[in-house]
């Protein structure tokens, strides 16, 4: 089996990882702790390549907080393209394949159509521009590598939309939520289990590859679909953009064309909803 380390364990995909590979028996994977494994950390990271001599790295470490970079952008700047030069270059040096996870966020958001792995990338957000920088580093750095751009993730795990709503729901007999942003809610589960799926497949088809799950939704339809799916009789009162003011803008629609992840690895990809009604019975059996 492929010896593999991830980065960014503590996050919501690297929880993800955690709970599948303690389901599945996989005892390939290494999860150092935050302090060992800080890809600012360019010392540090070579201890780890060395000492544990991977197939796989996979990166979950990411500056995400769109709103607080717009007056950060320093920082996102180091962790989404310095961090991510820092590990290509090690991957490069150890001969390693690079699995690094992106974001629907590099697009602008203006067309109407699914958008594909070439569909010009141009980011309305510093942290849309710093993800996409670092994924540009990378091919100048590494010939083994996978690029899998993602959106609107949610689990069982850290923070994320579906928790926030069934809080929020708890307190509150209505909500106002955006309904003029489409995307897909991803099952941030459903992400780990194909990267596993990829890392097994052995496969060289090297590049930059769409994942989420299928269908089209909007921030409303998501919170309708989260109270109807979790037995909740909370109001949702959709709202435009333009009533919900953020520092950072966000993409318009971000709908992401699978078909290249799906021919390539042969996968079947859940409907979002079958998803999201899986990670609520999760929830529900936690509490």
């Amino acid at each position: 089996m492929s010896k593999t380390i991830v980065f960014g364990a503590s996050g919501q995909l690297g929880q993800c990882f955690k709970k599948l590979v303690i389901e599945k028996g996989l005892d390939f994977f290494i999860f150092p702790e935050e302090g060992e494994a800080n890809i600012l950390d360019v010392e540090g990271l070579e201890k780890l390549f060395a000492a544990h001599q991977p197939d796989y790295a996979i990166n979950c470490a990411a500056y995400t907080a769109v709103d607080k970079a717009e007056d950060d952008a320093e920082t996102a700047a180091k962790v989404n393209v310095t961090g991510v030069e820092n590990l290509a270059r090690l991957c490069s040096k150890y001969d390693v394949t690079l699995i690094h996870t992106s974001t629907d966020f590099v697009f602008k958001g203006d067309r109407s159509s699914p958008l594909k792995e070439n569909s010009e990338a141009k980011p309305v957000s510093v942290y849309g521009q710093t993800k996409l920088d670092g994924e540009r580093v990378i091919p100048h750095l590494l010939d083994k590598y996978f690029t899998i751009r993602t959106g609107w993730l949610y689990s069982e795990f850290a923070n994320n939309f579906v928790k926030t709503m069934l809080k929020l729901g708890a307190e509150r007999e209505e909500l106002k939520v955006i309904a003029d942003q489409a995307g897909t809610p991803t099952y941030a589960i459903d992400l780990a289990e194909t990267v596993i799926h990829i890392i097994q497949s052995d496969s060289t088809a090297y590049g930059i590859y769409h994942y989420s799950n299928e269908g089209i939704a909007s921030w409303y339809d998501f919170a309708k679909a989260i109270f109807e799916l979790s037995g909740s009789d909370v109001k949702v009162i959709p709202v435009p953009t333009s009533e919900y003011k953020t520092r950072a803008v966000r993409p318009a629609y971000s709908v992401m064309d699978k078909t290249k992840v799906k021919q390539t690895f042969g996968l079947q990809i859940p409907y979002w909803r079958e998803s999201l009604a899986i990670c609520i019975g999760r929830l529900k059996q936690q509490n």
